[in-house]
């Protein structure tokens, strides 16, 4: 296809997925796309295993990493211990989590048990470099910040290894921070998005960007909601130069998804999701359940800054996936992950390189219907 991401990451089709299953980078690049692998949640240890799996397996094809650097944390010293760090979450939060498990028949009493206090998959400076510097170890072609202007040691090891820079911007002033830090990409995202999303719209989102940012030459991957080729098409008419997809994936064979997340994906329709800031500290969408209702209820508490949401929420959530999968009635009631508005359209499992070539028939078909409204007489 003709369009300067295909150009600036040597890839065939403009189509990113960003996932956190090596399988799924693997087999999205080899038909065509490239694969994006999600590294929060890895150390640089863990990292180095995932991406010495892809280099083994990926046939020399083009993949990129996405990594959450954020500008803005409760916690941004490196040196801060594990018991400090856990200090800083309020009683009331586990208490209000352990409630919401005991009313479903869950027990709560050791959810806790062995908690260390870290920043989670969110990278305090420190904690960034060394993930940096494992990523530049590797043939990758991309890395993305997930949240904020990447760090400027990120951006300079780009220019200096040929790597393009990518962030993910949700509002038309982030967009014009991140051009003028000098990022390549700008991955325009939706509301409509799975995890970390803005307010705004995907419709109205990615034609703002593209005339803010025009003057810069900096291409625009439309997200947000993203699950079809004709939505890649609707977007690329806007503007956009290609497409950031992640919800899609998560119901693919190949994905690491709780089956019991798998079939709640699968059978839920685009209305059933929320955006919170119950998960993580910042506002992501995720499927709704019990467990976000709860959150969104009067007696909540407030959420509290990231990362120290994600201390109250990923261990009984980690549980509940657990006990889920084994059938526990409560447990399925409560599963929930994050996933976008797109859902609704995510109505069977396929092979991931099957919605690779089905995102490009789809596209093929829109671009057909398009061309058909112009009079040539």
């Amino acid at each position: 296809m003709k369009s300067p991401i295909c150009d600036l990451l040597n890839i065939e089709f403009p189509l990113l997925a960003f996932t956190h299953c090596r399988d799924v980078v693997v087999e999205v690049s080899k038909a065509g796309g490239m694969g994006v692998l999600g590294a929060a949640g890895f150390n640089a240890e863990t990292l180095e295993i995932e991406l010495n799996w892809i280099d083994e397996h990926i046939d020399g094809k083009p993949y990129g990493l996405d990594l959450i650097a954020p500008t803005s944390m409760a916690i941004t010293d490196d040196d801060a211990s594990s018991d400090d760090i856990l200090a800083m979450v309020p009683d009331e939060h586990r208490n209000f989590a352990a409630g919401i498990l005991a009313r479903h028949k869950i027990d709560s009493t050791d959810v806790y048990a062995n908690q260390v206090g870290t920043a989670g998959g969110f990278l305090t400076a420190g904690r960034a470099s060394n993930i940096i510097d494992v990523a530049f170890s590797h043939p990758i072609k991309l890395i993305a910040n997930a949240l904020g202007v990447p760090p400027r040691y990120m951006l300079d090891m780009c220019k200096q290894n040929n790597v393009v820079a990518a962030a993910l911007v949700g509002a038309k002033e982030h967009a014009i921070k991140q051009v003028e830090a000098g990022v390549d990409i700008l991955v325009v995202a939706g509301t409509e998005a799975g995890g970390h999303c803005g307010e705004v719209s995907t419709l109205v989102l990615v034609p703002e960007v593209c005339e803010a940012v025009q003057s810069y030459n900096v291409p625009v991957l439309a997200a947000g909601g993203i699950v079809t080729g004709r939505q890649m098409a609707a977007c690329m008419a806007m503007g956009a130069a290609g497409a950031w997809t992640g919800s899609v994936w998560l119901t693919t064979t190949e994905a690491e998804t709780s089956p019991v997340i798998k079939d709640k994906y699968i059978a839920a329709s685009s209305r059933q999701t929320v955006r919170s800031k119950a998960r993580t500290g910042k506002y992501s969408r995720q499927l709704r359940s019990p467990w976000t209702d709860a959150w969104e209820s009067e007696e909540a508490p407030e959420p509290l800054p990231m990362p120290l949401q994600s201390m109250v929420s990923e261990a009984p959530l980690a549980r509940i996936t657990k006990l889920a999968e084994g059938g526990h009635a409560g447990a399925r009631q409560l599963a929930t992950s994050f996933v976008g508005q797109g859902v609704g359209l995510m109505n069977s499992i396929q092979s991931t390189r099957a919605v690779v070539y089905e995102f490009m028939e789809d596209y093929l078909k829109a671009a057909e219907r398009l061309n058909a409204t112009i009079d040539e007489g």
